[in-house]
Order: structure tokens, then sequence, then C-alpha cells
């Protein structure tokens, strides 16, 4: 499948998973995938921290206005924060309501304000994707979602508001929400897990429950952190240092080997037994990045994670 095309498939991508996953890496290497195809991403954070600036190689931190990142090929990344203060603030302002967003500001009542109504934080800031999803600023929104239970949590509050508010604005705003939510064409969630007990256990009840309880639709699932297999099992590291050239090793680098590999030949059936029981429990196409090496992610992992997404995305047929 053309990645273009995929990236394109919905206006509103939302990134999705167990905290701990490498959501944020995800949805930054897909951003740079799409962006090396020319297409002009715009990703929303939900949070203000130093982690999505620092996979460009930005020192920054994430605000209300956009940032451009650098991300080679001949598109561009950008990047923004919603917090349902400010989206409250800019709605407001719109409204030709300035006047008490400021004096909301001043005496500090601006949270209490954003938080009076439960699930209005969430309509707030979904509210703001919508209308830049409306607005067509960019040709694919990455939203990176908080951790699963409160993606859950943020995606139903539109459906709760919906229900509970009988008229008005909230719930003309919770009616547009729903609207894009359950529109293949304008949003579409993609999970992320490793491919290990726990997170396997987490997506597979986020993804039923979005089904079920958001009606929205579910892309490929990202399994990230995936060794390359290797065929190592009952090898002699003796016979292996000799192929190698590096000559006679004594007893304790022997046995330094055999504990690697057989580390390695556990973590590869490991592997193997989640994602076989992930796809029967949940029939979602599985894009595989790779475990990467290192201790820090940086823009060069995450390049390299962006041409795995692009590989894994063409890999699949024609429609899925």
């Amino acid at each position: 499948m053309d990645l273009e095309a995929f990236c394109r498939s919905s206006r509103v991508t939302v990134v999705a998973g167990k905290g701990g996953v490498g959501k944020t890496t995800v949805a930054s290497a897909l951003a740079r995938a799409a962006a090396a195809r020319g297409l002009d991403v715009l990703i929303v954070a939900l949070e203000a921290t130093g982690a999505l600036p620092a996979l460009f190689g930005s020192t920054e931190r994430l605000s209300y206005e956009e940032a451009l990142f650098e991300a080679g090929g001949g598109g561009r990344v950008r990047a923004r924060v919603i917090t349902p203060d400010e989206a409250l603030l800019e709605y407001l302002d719109d409204h030709g309501l300035k006047r008490i967003s400021k004096r909301l500001v001043s005496s500090g009542a601006i949270d209490v304000v954003s938080t009076a109504i439960p699930g209005i934080k969430e309509i707030l800031v979904l509210g703001k994707v919508k209308q830049l999803e409306r607005a067509q600023v960019a040709d694919m929104i990455v939203v990176d979602a908080p951790a699963a239970g409160h993606a859950v949590s943020l995606l139903t509050s539109a459906h709760g508001l919906l229900d509970a508010a009988r008229g008005g604005p909230v719930r003309e705003q919770a009616k547009d929400v729903v609207e894009m939510l359950t529109d293949k064409e304008r949003c579409q969630v993609l999970l992320v897990t490793l491919p290990e007990e726990t997170p396997v256990n987490e997506l597979v009840e986020t993804a039923y429950r979005l089904e079920d309880e958001v009606g929205v639709a579910l892309g490929p699932v990202f399994v990230n952190g995936c060794y390359p297999v290797l065929e190592i099992d009952g090898v002699d590291p003796r016979a292996v240092a000799e192929a190698a050239g590096v000559g006679t090793i004594d007893d304790e680098a022997v046995r330094a080997i055999a504990a690697g590999a057989a580390f390695r030949v556990t973590r590869q059936q490991l592997q193997a037994e989640q994602t076989e029981r992930l796809a029967k429990e949940l029939p979602l196409v599985q894009l595989r990045l790779p475990f990467l090496f290192t201790a820090e992610i940086g823009p060069a992992e995450v390049e390299k994670l962006g041409v795995a997404v692009t590989e894994a995305v063409e890999g699949l047929p024609t429609g899925d």
C-alpha cells in the first residue's frame, strides 16, 4: 500500500497505547515518514513535555503556538500542544467574549471553569482538533494521545456529554466531535504495543472498548520493539568466534556469549507467542517496527523508524 495513501486515508490519526510502549516515538516516526513523502504533518500533543521535541532534535518545550521541526524530505512536521484552558480561552475570544477570557485568567478561575462539567476538558481539546481538521490546516493531523486508559476516557467523553446535555453549545460541540470520531475518512486510531504479555492484554482491551464505546475506526496495530529473528539456538560460541576471525576465546567469554544467546532465544520465543496471540484476539493487521539497540532515542533513531514505518505500510496489500 502506498504510504501517502495510507496517511491520507483519515485526516486525523490518533496514536494511542499503554505507557512505555513507544507511542510518542511511533507517532513521530509516522509523521517523519509522511513528511519524507512530501506531506504537511501537524502533531498535536496533549502535554507540554520535552519528549516530543527531543525526537526531532529540539530543546524547546511545546506550547499552544506551532513549532516547526526539521524532518527532511519534501514535506514538513509541525507540532503544538492543546490544553483545555487554552482551548477555552481561544473559544471565548473567537465568540466575542475576550473580556470574559481576560477576567478568567486574571482571577485564576480558568481552571475551575474548564473542569466544571465532567468531560468538558476532553471536549475542549477534541473540539479544537475538530476545528483544525475542518480547516484542513495540514495533510495529516497526528494526535499523540495519552496512555491507553486516559485515551479511552478522552475519546468517549463526547458520547457522554451528547447524552447528558439537552442543548446549547456544549451539546453541539459534542455532536460535532462524535461525527468526526465516527467518520473513517476523518479519524482513525492506530494502537501501539510491545510484543509482551501486559501491553498486548491492554491493547486488546483498549481496541474493543474504542470500537464498542466510541465507534472509531481502528487502523493497523504497530508492534514496536521487535527483535530481528536470529537462528542461534544451539550454536557453539567458539565455532562462531573462529568463523568471525576473532580467534580463540576463553571459558568466561563462552559463558557470557551462551547466556546472551539464551536470552535472545527466549525473547524471540516470547515475541512470537505474543504476536500470534494478538493476531488471534484482535483481527487487525500488524505493522512491526524494530527494536533499537540504543539507550537514547533521538532524530537519527526516529528517522530509522520512519523508514521502517514506510516499509511496513508499503508491505500491506492495497485496501488494508
